[in-house]
């Protein structure tokens, strides 16, 4: 990547449920860009994932993307990108992405699989030392829309906050049922959160540190926030 200052890439194409709250999203990054010192791209185009450009950003953004989003050139710049140690962050619709490619099921962790209505619920703080969570207490209480996913992903993972199942209708998942983690991937790091549905959710301050703090672990230089182990 390129040295001095960090620099993002928000990607939001979707050819599947389009998320209202993308633009909110948008917004809210380029925002936490401009008072934390890191420069934001949004894109929709395939022109951003090509090998000679993926190599630009510090981490790729995936913002509720949804359905096929990528072409071949696309897919092997992403595997290149990571494989020389990129970073990827893939926020609440991005794991209803790319169904069909195994290698991107590995890189978000787990797709989704359905959700019940929105509603309040509290989640759990497993890990309460990592940067996107150590502004949080003990547990988190919000209202989002709660994915439940495929598979249960904490086998491969770091799972930062799980959701308390008991507390809310329509779970599928049972008593461990991670909703944020991160991993070690290929040559560079990988994080999601299945947070983020509504614009609402990116007003949140503690959503929005939730996301500052997953940047700066991926290695986006930033100010106010500890810098990565």
């Amino acid at each position: 990547m390129d040295s001095g200052i960090s620099r993002i890439l928000v990607f939001t194409k979707t050819t599947g449920f389009r998320h209202d709250s993308i633009p909110a999203g948008v917004e809210a990054f380029e925002r936490l860009g401009l008072e934390h010192g890191f420069a934001v791209e949004a894109s929709e185009g395939l022109h951003s994932f090509r090998k000679d450009r993926l190599t630009r950003y510090d981490a790729v953004v995936f913002l509720s993307t949804s359905g096929v989003v990528l072409d071949e050139e696309g897919r092997e710049a992403l595997v290149e990108y990571m494989d020389g140690g990129g970073n990827w962050l893939g926020v609440h619709g991005a794991s209803t992405t790319e169904y069909d490619w195994p290698y991107f099921g590995e890189l978000v962790g787990a797709w989704f699989d359905q959700h019940p209505s929105i509603q309040p619920a509290v989640m759990k703080v497993e890990d309460g030392n990592h940067p996107a969570t150590a502004h949080l207490g003990s547990t988190w209480t919000r209202t989002d829309e709660w994915y439940s996913f495929r598979r249960n992903p904490r086998a491969d993972v770091n799972v930062l906050l799980s959701v308390d199942e008991s507390g809310y209708e329509g779970g599928t998942m049972g008593a461990d049922h991670p909703i944020a983690w991160c991993r070690e991937f290929s040559g560079g790091r990988s994080f999601y959160t299945a947070l983020g549905h509504a614009d609402e959710a990116f007003e949140d301050v503690l959503f929005q540190q939730h996301l500052l703090g997953a940047l700066n672990w991926l290695g986006v230089t930033t100010a106010g926030v500890q810098e990565p182990a």
